[in-house]
Protein backbone atom coordinates (compact mmCIF):
# COMPACT_ATOMS: atom_id res chain seq x y z
CA UNK A 1 0.00 0.00 0.00
CA UNK A 2 1.53 3.16 -1.15
CA UNK A 3 -1.01 5.71 0.55
CA UNK A 4 -0.55 6.36 4.28
CA UNK A 5 -0.63 9.11 6.38
CA UNK A 6 3.41 10.08 6.50
CA UNK A 7 4.30 8.07 3.42
CA UNK A 8 4.09 4.26 5.11
CA UNK A 9 6.99 2.91 4.10
CA UNK A 10 9.01 -0.88 4.71
CA UNK A 11 10.63 -0.81 8.55
CA UNK A 12 13.58 -2.36 9.11
CA UNK A 13 13.24 -4.81 12.32
CA UNK A 14 16.25 -4.03 14.28
CA UNK A 15 16.79 -7.24 16.99
CA UNK A 16 16.68 -5.78 20.31
CA UNK A 17 19.51 -6.47 22.27
CA UNK A 18 19.52 -8.26 26.21
CA UNK A 19 22.14 -6.61 28.11
CA UNK A 20 23.01 -9.15 31.26
CA UNK A 21 21.78 -9.01 34.68
CA UNK A 22 23.67 -10.15 37.73
CA UNK A 23 20.32 -11.44 39.40
CA UNK A 24 17.90 -12.92 37.03
CA UNK A 25 14.32 -12.50 37.86
CA UNK A 26 12.38 -16.08 39.32
CA UNK A 27 10.15 -18.11 37.16
CA UNK A 28 6.41 -17.71 38.39
CA UNK A 29 5.42 -20.38 36.38
CA UNK A 30 6.38 -22.25 32.97
CA UNK A 31 4.47 -24.25 30.41
CA UNK A 32 6.17 -26.15 27.78
CA UNK A 33 4.97 -27.45 24.84
CA UNK A 34 6.40 -30.08 22.13
CA UNK A 35 5.07 -28.37 19.38
CA UNK A 36 4.12 -24.69 18.72
CA UNK A 37 0.88 -23.63 21.14
CA UNK A 38 -2.27 -23.44 19.16
CA UNK A 39 -3.89 -19.57 19.29
CA UNK A 40 -6.53 -21.31 21.62
CA UNK A 41 -3.82 -23.50 23.60
CA UNK A 42 -1.60 -20.07 24.26
CA UNK A 43 -4.27 -17.88 25.23
CA UNK A 44 -5.88 -20.50 27.31
CA UNK A 45 -2.96 -20.71 29.19
CA UNK A 46 -2.22 -17.04 29.67
CA UNK A 47 -5.63 -16.56 31.01
CA UNK A 48 -5.18 -19.30 33.48
CA UNK A 49 -2.72 -17.07 35.26
CA UNK A 50 -4.16 -14.10 33.97
CA UNK A 51 -7.57 -14.48 34.81
CA UNK A 52 -10.49 -12.20 32.91
CA UNK A 53 -7.15 -9.80 32.87
CA UNK A 54 -6.20 -7.64 29.79
CA UNK A 55 -2.79 -9.03 28.16
CA UNK A 56 -0.69 -6.42 26.49
CA UNK A 57 1.63 -6.95 23.28
CA UNK A 58 4.91 -5.48 24.30
CA UNK A 59 6.60 -3.58 21.46
CA UNK A 60 10.48 -4.32 21.52
CA UNK A 61 10.44 -0.52 20.18
CA UNK A 62 8.95 1.13 22.48
CA UNK A 63 9.45 2.95 25.48
CA UNK A 64 11.43 -0.07 27.91
CA UNK A 65 10.39 -0.51 31.36
CA UNK A 66 13.49 -1.63 33.44
CA UNK A 67 11.39 -3.91 34.95
CA UNK A 68 10.37 -5.77 32.05
CA UNK A 69 13.98 -5.23 30.30
CA UNK A 70 15.37 -7.31 33.43
CA UNK A 71 12.54 -10.02 33.28
CA UNK A 72 13.09 -10.34 29.29
CA UNK A 73 17.21 -10.57 30.42
CA UNK A 74 16.25 -13.16 32.58
CA UNK A 75 14.58 -15.22 29.53
CA UNK A 76 18.57 -15.82 28.32
CA UNK A 77 17.01 -15.93 24.76
CA UNK A 78 15.11 -13.94 21.93
CA UNK A 79 11.31 -14.03 23.00
CA UNK A 80 8.59 -14.81 20.08
CA UNK A 81 6.07 -12.31 21.71
CA UNK A 82 6.20 -10.79 25.35
CA UNK A 83 2.69 -9.85 26.78
CA UNK A 84 1.96 -7.62 30.30
CA UNK A 85 -1.02 -8.08 32.87
CA UNK A 86 -1.08 -5.02 34.83
CA UNK A 87 -4.54 -5.39 36.82
CA UNK A 88 -3.10 -6.63 39.83
CA UNK A 89 -1.07 -5.40 42.50
CA UNK A 90 2.28 -6.90 40.80
CA UNK A 91 1.91 -6.66 37.34
CA UNK A 92 2.64 -9.98 35.23
CA UNK A 93 4.96 -10.67 32.15
CA UNK A 94 4.40 -13.48 29.71
CA UNK A 95 6.74 -14.66 27.34
CA UNK A 96 6.73 -17.07 24.02
CA UNK A 97 9.88 -18.11 23.35
CA UNK A 98 11.23 -21.14 21.08
CA UNK A 99 12.50 -24.51 22.81
CA UNK A 100 13.79 -27.31 20.15
CA UNK A 101 10.40 -27.95 17.81
CA UNK A 102 8.12 -26.43 20.66
CA UNK A 103 7.92 -23.55 22.68
CA UNK A 104 7.62 -22.58 26.06
CA UNK A 105 5.60 -20.11 27.50
CA UNK A 106 7.44 -18.21 30.59
CA UNK A 107 5.96 -16.00 33.46
CA UNK A 108 7.11 -13.58 35.92
CA UNK A 109 5.59 -11.41 38.44
CA UNK A 110 7.34 -8.01 38.28
CA UNK A 111 7.68 -5.41 40.66
CA UNK A 112 6.19 -2.10 39.10
CA UNK A 113 5.99 -0.93 35.82
CA UNK A 114 8.26 1.87 36.28
CA UNK A 115 9.51 3.59 32.77
CA UNK A 116 9.37 7.10 33.34
CA UNK A 117 6.57 9.03 31.25
CA UNK A 118 7.87 10.25 27.88
CA UNK A 119 5.82 12.99 25.98
CA UNK A 120 3.89 10.39 22.89
CA UNK A 121 5.43 10.06 19.70
CA UNK A 122 4.68 8.70 16.56
CA UNK A 123 6.81 5.96 14.65
CA UNK A 124 8.37 7.91 12.23
CA UNK A 125 8.54 5.08 9.02
CA UNK A 126 5.26 2.28 9.57
CA UNK A 127 5.03 -0.64 7.89
CA UNK A 128 1.54 -1.62 7.02
CA UNK A 129 1.91 -4.77 6.77
CA UNK A 130 3.24 -4.49 10.61
CA UNK A 131 1.09 -1.96 12.08
CA UNK A 132 -2.30 -3.59 10.48
CA UNK A 133 -1.26 -6.99 10.71
CA UNK A 134 -4.54 -8.00 12.75
CA UNK A 135 -6.57 -6.15 9.98
CA UNK A 136 -7.50 -6.81 6.54
CA UNK A 137 -7.24 -4.22 3.50
CA UNK A 138 -10.66 -3.30 1.65
CA UNK A 139 -9.33 -0.58 -0.23
CA UNK A 140 -6.78 1.95 -1.05
CA UNK A 141 -6.95 3.15 2.51
CA UNK A 142 -9.28 1.30 4.19
CA UNK A 143 -8.92 -1.58 6.77
CA UNK A 144 -11.38 -3.45 8.41
CA UNK A 145 -10.10 -5.77 11.76
CA UNK A 146 -9.95 -9.58 10.96
CA UNK A 147 -12.29 -10.51 14.22
CA UNK A 148 -14.57 -7.53 14.39
CA UNK A 149 -16.08 -5.90 11.25
CA UNK A 150 -17.36 -2.37 12.73
CA UNK A 151 -13.73 -1.55 13.93
CA UNK A 152 -12.13 0.16 11.04
CA UNK A 153 -9.28 1.99 10.07
CA UNK A 154 -8.92 4.54 7.38
CA UNK A 155 -5.74 6.25 6.09
CA UNK A 156 -4.58 9.05 4.09
CA UNK A 157 -1.47 11.52 3.76
CA UNK A 158 -3.27 13.94 6.29
CA UNK A 159 -4.30 11.77 9.01
CA UNK A 160 -5.18 8.26 10.24
CA UNK A 161 -8.94 7.03 11.57
CA UNK A 162 -9.77 4.92 13.59
CA UNK A 163 -13.52 4.00 14.14
CA UNK A 164 -15.65 1.57 16.43
CA UNK A 165 -19.22 1.09 16.15
CA UNK A 166 -20.97 -0.82 18.88
CA UNK A 167 -24.48 0.64 19.43
CA UNK A 168 -25.58 0.70 23.41
CA UNK A 169 -29.29 -0.46 24.27
CA UNK A 170 -29.33 2.33 26.45
CA UNK A 171 -28.30 5.88 25.47
CA UNK A 172 -26.02 7.65 27.64
CA UNK A 173 -28.84 10.35 29.61
CA UNK A 174 -27.74 13.58 29.50
CA UNK A 175 -29.60 15.77 32.56
CA UNK A 176 -30.67 19.58 30.42
CA UNK A 177 -31.02 20.72 33.90
CA UNK A 178 -27.21 20.86 35.28
CA UNK A 179 -27.09 24.26 35.74
CA UNK A 180 -29.70 24.61 38.21
CA UNK A 181 -27.91 21.81 40.59
CA UNK A 182 -26.67 22.30 43.75
CA UNK A 183 -22.57 22.48 44.36
CA UNK A 184 -22.67 18.98 45.43
CA UNK A 185 -25.23 17.55 42.93
CA UNK A 186 -22.84 18.83 40.30
CA UNK A 187 -19.70 17.20 41.52
CA UNK A 188 -21.48 13.80 41.90
CA UNK A 189 -23.00 13.86 38.46
CA UNK A 190 -19.34 15.07 36.81
CA UNK A 191 -17.69 12.27 38.99
CA UNK A 192 -20.36 9.98 37.32
CA UNK A 193 -19.44 10.24 33.73
CA UNK A 194 -16.07 10.79 34.25
CA UNK A 195 -16.19 7.38 35.44
CA UNK A 196 -18.17 6.37 32.18
CA UNK A 197 -15.67 8.51 30.01
CA UNK A 198 -12.52 6.49 32.00
CA UNK A 199 -14.14 3.09 31.20
CA UNK A 200 -15.27 4.47 27.25
CA UNK A 201 -11.17 5.17 27.46
CA UNK A 202 -10.41 1.70 28.24
CA UNK A 203 -12.47 0.13 25.50
CA UNK A 204 -11.02 2.95 22.31
CA UNK A 205 -7.27 2.11 24.31
CA UNK A 206 -8.38 -2.47 23.14
CA UNK A 207 -9.94 -1.32 20.26
CA UNK A 208 -7.64 1.21 18.69
CA UNK A 209 -4.12 0.96 21.02
CA UNK A 210 -3.94 -2.83 21.16
CA UNK A 211 -5.02 -4.09 17.92
CA UNK A 212 -2.28 -2.28 15.77
CA UNK A 213 1.62 -2.98 16.29
CA UNK A 214 4.33 -0.26 16.54
CA UNK A 215 1.92 3.24 15.71
CA UNK A 216 3.37 4.98 19.21
CA UNK A 217 6.35 4.98 21.52
CA UNK A 218 3.89 4.23 24.73
CA UNK A 219 3.75 0.79 25.48
CA UNK A 220 0.11 -0.24 25.76
CA UNK A 221 -0.01 0.02 29.48
CA UNK A 222 1.17 3.33 29.79
CA UNK A 223 -1.63 4.88 28.03
CA UNK A 224 -3.75 2.99 31.43
CA UNK A 225 -1.63 4.51 33.72
CA UNK A 226 -2.52 8.31 35.42
CA UNK A 227 1.17 9.39 35.62
CA UNK A 228 1.40 9.00 32.08
CA UNK A 229 -1.91 9.82 30.72
CA UNK A 230 -3.57 12.94 33.22
CA UNK A 231 -2.13 16.09 31.15
CA UNK A 232 -4.30 14.45 27.89
CA UNK A 233 -7.12 13.06 29.90
CA UNK A 234 -10.22 15.08 30.42
CA UNK A 235 -10.37 17.29 32.66
CA UNK A 236 -13.43 17.70 35.68
CA UNK A 237 -14.18 21.60 35.18
CA UNK A 238 -13.62 20.99 31.24
CA UNK A 239 -16.11 18.25 31.88
CA UNK A 240 -18.22 20.48 33.77
CA UNK A 241 -18.63 22.88 31.12
CA UNK A 242 -19.85 20.10 28.94
CA UNK A 243 -22.28 19.31 30.74
CA UNK A 244 -23.66 22.81 32.05
CA UNK A 245 -24.04 23.44 28.20
CA UNK A 246 -27.37 21.81 28.84
CA UNK A 247 -27.54 19.42 25.57
CA UNK A 248 -25.40 16.29 24.86
CA UNK A 249 -22.40 17.05 22.92
CA UNK A 250 -21.57 15.58 19.21
CA UNK A 251 -18.87 14.03 21.12
CA UNK A 252 -16.61 14.20 24.35
CA UNK A 253 -12.55 14.70 23.45
CA UNK A 254 -11.75 11.84 26.42
CA UNK A 255 -8.18 12.43 25.39
CA UNK A 256 -5.94 14.87 23.53
CA UNK A 257 -2.09 14.94 22.84
CA UNK A 258 0.16 16.66 20.89
CA UNK A 259 3.25 14.40 20.13
CA UNK A 260 6.35 15.11 19.91
CA UNK A 261 6.43 15.75 15.93
CA UNK A 262 3.44 17.90 16.12
CA UNK A 263 0.46 15.43 15.34
CA UNK A 264 -2.28 15.78 17.17
CA UNK A 265 -4.07 12.52 18.60
CA UNK A 266 -7.42 12.54 20.21
CA UNK A 267 -9.94 9.82 20.98
CA UNK A 268 -13.67 11.07 20.60
CA UNK A 269 -17.10 9.02 22.25
CA UNK A 270 -20.20 9.86 21.87
CA UNK A 271 -21.62 7.82 24.96
CA UNK A 272 -23.62 5.81 22.39
CA UNK A 273 -21.76 3.24 21.32
CA UNK A 274 -19.44 5.54 19.02
CA UNK A 275 -16.11 5.79 18.76
CA UNK A 276 -12.90 7.13 17.55
CA UNK A 277 -9.22 7.90 17.23
CA UNK A 278 -7.87 10.82 15.04
CA UNK A 279 -4.06 11.24 14.72
CA UNK A 280 -3.70 14.37 12.54
CA UNK A 281 -0.82 15.54 10.67
CA UNK A 282 0.19 19.16 11.68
Amino acid sequence: MKSSIFALALLLLVSAGFAASAKPVPVLAKFDSPKPFSGERLFFVLDSLGGEGNWMEWDAHGIQDPSVDKAITSLGAKPEMVWVLSERKKPLLAALVAKGAGESLVFYELSALDAKPEPLKLTEVMDPNVVFRDYRQISANEFVHRDKDNLRVVVSEQRIRFAYVNPDKEPLKFDPDFSTKTIVEKKALVREYMDFLKYEYSLMLRAFVQSTHGVFNWQPWHWYMTEWNSKSFIKANELEAVLAAGKAPAYFSVFRAKTVGGEMVEFRANGNGFAELVISKP
